[in-house]
């Protein structure tokens, strides 16, 4: 990867961090498929961040991602820019009873920063796989809990480039989703947590990590949870219950593990992935009625 000054396409503005032109998103998703972005940014900061999207030309797609936990990029890859943010981005401090985390701080760094302070109630956060903006942007969640519960504010970064600190409220949170518009970008949460004992927060963390491990195929190419859960339902169950445990299409399976989980064995494309969702949700709606929602989310060209 070069420098923006040496690399940068003549159709996009400069970047103080880097440019890149056909980045493998396989080199860095959670399944380890995909296509190409058009180009992959990472700014050096956010006001070059802000920069850059201010003199993008307007109709550029732009596409932030984190670690790509929760995310299927089709084969045919993505137009536009993706915006991936580096670790200068994922500082985390705590001020009294807040915890301020930037936008690529994963969740177990803001949970462990909460426990350091004694301080409670993001416990939850060792539970999510991704990083503070995705998990803003998605409302993720975990045992009883979602960011929807916890955030006071979030600055943003828009498309157009002006910067805004924006009250939770303003994220219309529903179920695994926010109002946030695509374009605009997530660089810093700020949690509300409560004081409480670190021996307990300690004993809570190492519960969540223990039953992750023994539940969920972490040790695979994967992503997070596949569907969502719906009202009065687990996902998983109605999978398991629709006899899809282990079910196989290319080189994508249905977990044996944890049947809410779809893995890449090795041979899989995002094709394979995506049609092996597709199966479920087809067997699940034949035998129960209930139309599953996919979770993770599916960009790209096929």
């Amino acid at each position: 990867m070069m420098p923006a000054h040496a690399s940068t396409p003549a159709a996009l503005p400069p970047l103080a961090g880097s440019l890149e032109t056909n980045a493998s998103y396989a080199d860095f998703i959670w399944f380890r498929t995909g296509g190409a972005a058009q180009y992959l940014a990472r700014p050096k900061d956010p006001a070059d961040l802000a920069q850059f999207l201010a003199a993008l030309p307007p109709k550029t797609p732009v596409f932030p991602v984190g670690v790509g936990s929760n995310l299927i990029v089709r084969d045919g890859g993505l137009p536009g820019v993706t915006i991936r943010l580096p670790k200068s981005f994922a500082r985390v401090t705590t001020e009294g009873n807040l915890i301020r985390a930037g936008a690529a701080a994963m969740g177990i760094t803001v949970a462990s920063a909460a426990r350091d302070a004694s301080l409670s109630g993001l416990e939850f956060l060792r539970g999510i796989p991704g990083t503070t903006g995705g998990a803003v942007r998605m409302n993720a969640g975990a045992y009883g809990r979602d960011i929807a519960d916890i955030l006071v504010e979030a600055t943003v970064i828009r498309r157009n480039g002006t910067t805004e600190t924006l009250p939770a409220a303003a994220f219309g949170f529903s179920y695994r989703h926010s109002a946030l518009p695509q374009g605009d970008i997530v660089i810093e949460a700020v949690f509300r947590a409560t004081p409480g004992d670190k021996t307990v927060i300690t004993a809570e963390m190492d519960r969540i990590a223990a039953e992750r491990e023994a539940s969920q195929p972490l040790r695979s190419r994967t992503g997070g949870s596949t569907f969502k859960n719906p009202p009065g339902h687990k996902a998983w169950q109605l999978v398991d219950q629709a006899g899809c445990r282990g079910l196989t299409i290319g080189g994508a399976q249905v977990s044996e593990k944890h049947t809410n989980f779809l893995i890449n064995t090795g041979t899989a494309t995002s094709a394979d992935i995506e049609a092996l969702g597709d199966e479920v949700r087809s067997r699940v709606l034949a035998h129960s009625g209930i139309a599953l929602e996919w979770e993770i989310e599916r960009v790209g060209h096929k």
